[in-house]
């Protein structure tokens, strides 16, 4: 194995920008692996590096990472850093020859050079990158960074076994500031109101994060997460997660229940077990996600009501600046879960106000054809959808899949009823390059009173195509359906 070469640094190196009449200082920070981990967690597949233009190389430590469910021996790499202004990066493949390289969203318009068998490319500003040596993506390398955090808070402590936060010992200030220092966490770590944690980036947390019945807390990372289970925010508000890695999830990142004023920022995420979803909402409101990618084998993102013990409707949820890659399942799915009306819980529930911009999808892979879709609204359970708009989307790849399916239906697996309905839904400058094996997109309603109503599709192409109406290739448009307007 090589040798490693990690500090702490924080370089600067003033670097002129021709024609800006100005100069721009570029910083940089990278951070050593906790010793415990050096064997378990390294792969060394690629030889990464960084540093200010004209600067010393720093040498980055690189994770092994499982993706894609359906090749569970893959394996590829991760690895992260944090700046601001410019900076190079290169990166080194240790087995075996390659001909091309390609950095992915390709939208980001990053370009590669390659000298002596070398990738080298140039970052102007944080990126959450796939990088592919001739388009594998089973042991790709992916390259996570984010901008260097200032004003942190100066008083700080540090939490003991069990980490029960709320329990430790706090300092005289009005709210407590909690710092996991460079070292492996275990144990769960539940939180308490009116608290802040911050998460160094030499610090692996292999437990889950628990906000339940609480309020004001934030929790900004620079450090890892690893097979550390689902983040959980449940009956809380005034939250915000920052910044976290996790790889490795057997199961999902972060579930979110009748909570209010969520924010889910800057949060990476590569999962390849069973049900390894990404962010799922469970009647949330007023929910920001912005400046994610989330790379799973179950759903990217998902947005239902009640299940479990959790009920109440879903509404005010923004999502932009998204990286969205299913090995398994949807990008988006929406409305499979609500509450069939009873004696106990009368009321039908409703999921509006939603907006999906700005969004990356590197690919989309489901299998059964009942379950396809990077857009999947499969709405069940009584739940009426409505309100919601999908702009700005660049979708890749679809490997097997449709690139929307709007669907009330009945789902004998999940679903007590069939949904409500689907109404006023927009679809705007979204466009698929027609790469994989993909099916039409569909639109199908249930019954004449449980419709899909108010479809706008709008500069909304397939390889070039432009959707203009329903195409045996492109689009089907099923019974039950009203509405449905080109532009």
């Amino acid at each position: 194995m090589k040798p490693f070469k990690y500090c702490l640094t924080t370089a600067l190196s003033l670097i002129a920008i021709s024609g800006a009449g100005h100069v721009t200082a570029s910083e940089l920070q990278v951070f050593p692996f906790p010793q415990p981990v050096r064997y378990a967690l390294h792969n060394d597949d690629y030889t990464v590096r960084v540093r200010v233009p004209g600067g010393r190389w720093n040498d980055l430590f690189e994770y092994k990472a499982k993706v894609d469910l359906d090749n569970p021996d893959s394996e590829a790499s991760m690895t992260f850093f944090n700046f601001e202004g410019p900076v190079e990066v290169s990166v080194q493949k240790n087995k075996g020859s390659f001909r091309d390289v390609t950095i992915r969203p390709t939208s980001k318009g990053i370009k590669p050079k390659i000298e002596d068998g070398t990738v080298y490319f140039t970052l102007t500003k944080p990126e959450n990158l796939s990088i592919e040596f001739d388009k594998d993506t089973l042991n790709n390398l992916h390259l996570f960074t984010q901008p260097i955090r200032k004003n942190l808070p100066v008083k700080r402590i540090t939490p003991a076994s069990p980490y029960d936060i709320g329990n430790v010992a706090i300092p005289d200030t009005s709210t407590p500031v909690v710092y996991f220092k460079p070292g492996v966490y275990t144990g769960d770590i539940r939180l308490k109101s009116n608290t802040t944690v911050y998460i160094d980036g030499s610090a692996v947390i292999k437990s889950p994060v628990l906000m339940e019945n609480v309020e004001n807390v934030t929790v900004i990372s620079d450090g890892l997460f690893v097979d550390a289970g689902q983040t959980i925010i449940r009956n809380s508000k005034n939250i915000t997660i920052d910044g976290t890695i996790h790889i490795n999830q057997k199961h999902g990142t972060l579930a979110c229940f009748n909570s209010v004023n969520v924010k889910e920022i800057g949060i990476r995420s590569i999962g390849g077990g069973q049900w390894s979803d990404g962010l799922g909402h469970f009647a949330c409101q007023d929910v920001e996600i912005r400046n994610v990618f989330l790379r799973t084998s179950d759903d990217n993102i998902t947005i239902y009501n009640h299940r479990w013990d959790t009920w109440g409707d879903s509404r005010n949820i923004q999502v932009s600046e998204a990286t969205l890659w299913a090995d398994v399942a949807h990008n988006v799915m929406i409305g499979i879960h609500g509450n069939t009306p009873s004696a106990h819980h009368p009321d039908a529930e409703v999921i509006e106000n939603v907006t999906f911009r700005n969004i990356d999808v590197l690919d989309h892979d489901e299998d059964e054809p009942d379950y396809q879709g990077a857009i999947g609204l499969m709405v069940g359970d009584d739940n009426l959808v409505r309100n919601i708009t999908f702009e700005d989307w660049r979708v890749e790849r679809i490997e097997d899949g449709k690139l929307f399916s709007l669907q009330v239906l009945y789902n004998q697996k999940y679903n007590t009823s069939p949904g409500r309905g689907i109404e006023d839904i927009t679809f705007r400058n979204i466009h698929f390059t027609g790469k994989g094996a993909f099916a039409p997109s569909l639109i199908r309603g249930y019954s004449p009173d449980r419709k899909v109503r108010g479809i706008s599709i709008e500069n909304v192409t397939v390889g070039g195509r432009k959707l203009t109406g329903a195409q045996p290739d492109l689009l089907e448009i099923g019974d039950h359906v009203e509405n449905v307007s080109f532009k």
